[in-house]
């Protein structure tokens, strides 16, 4: 009982809770700033979009604008919708490129159809499930978010929703009307043994159901399992690649285990890697 009392949506409407003070956090607290920029990294990897290609994306509940900074230290561009005011004040003084828009999720996404190449949402999802009036239907609100979002993606596209549901009947609640707007898709669970670890993202596909993209794990010794198709260390190797010299070594060497991660098929390391060729004459 005392964790359902936490949970910030159980204290009213997300416009009220996300106030100036609580748009601050998102400025001024390391340790926030670090989380978020960590699960923006993760859902956008899961996004499995086309490598070295700008795609235009869009992010809901953007808030302060943290995931969308790190899709344009990726290349992207974005779009950011939010509920507060006060959140969107604060994405505007950071000096965010993206586009920014005031809106509730739960009345659909104001798009034109096919607008998107992807969709990511961090810690956004789980605000649908509760009533802040007499007037809100939590499974109309979420199937109206569900099937706005599979219009204004481009067909094939995906969308990666990091949320925090507060059961397992809240989290299948959820996907099923995720599943009725027609997605296909599945959870993906990170760190499912570690209380303060664990991450959920839902993967939804807009076109014909692929794999479910394999969580992330840690084994006894707290190292990260290496069966893993993914890791969360993308922040940390984009940082590391801002010094690369492109086409060098290292720059060769550090994208291919970039897409090792994102579960894509890379010709072994050789002595031979990243190495300069003679011109032919």
């Amino acid at each position: 009982m005392a964790s359902r009392v936490r949970r910030p949506e159980h204290g009213g409407p997300p416009e009220l809770f996300y106030d100036k003070n609580e748009a601050q956090k998102y400025v001024r607290n390391s340790r926030m700033i670090d989380v978020q920029t960590k699960m923006a990294g993760r859902a956008l990897e899961l996004l499995y979009l086309p490598e070295g290609q700008p795609c235009y994306l869009l992010d809901i509940g953007c808030g302060s604008g943290l995931s969308g900074g790190y899709l344009s230290d990726e290349g992207h561009y974005w779009v950011g919708i939010d509920i507060s005011p006060a959140m969107l004040d604060a994405a505007l003084d950071r000096e965010m490129t993206g586009d920014l828009l005031l809106g509730d999720m739960g009345q659909g996404i104001p798009f034109k159809p096919g607008s998107f190449d992807g969709c990511i949402s961090i810690s956004a999802v789980q605000w649908l499930c509760t009533a802040n009036k007499k007037s809100d239907n939590p499974a109309k609100r979420l199937y109206c978010f569900f099937s706005s979002l599979y219009s204004v993606l481009v067909r094939g596209a995906r969308a990666v929703l990091q949320l925090y549901p507060e059961n397992s009947e809240q989290l299948e609640f959820i996907t099923t009307q995720a599943t009725k707007a027609g997605f296909t898709g599945g959870v993906v669970v990170d760190y499912p043994n570690s209380a303060k670890a664990k991450k959920f993202y839902l993967c939804l596909f807009s076109g014909p159901s692929t794999s479910i993209p394999m969580g992330l794990n840690e084994d006894e010794d707290g190292e990260e399992a290496r069966e893993s198709m993914f890791t969360n260390r993308r922040v940390p190797y984009r940082i590391a690649r801002q010094g690369l010299v492109r086409k060098s070594r290292e720059w060769v060497l550090e994208k291919k285990e970039r897409r090792r991660r994102q579960g894509k098929e890379v010709r072994p390391d050789t002595q031979y890697t990243g190495r300069k060729r003679k011109p032919r004459f």
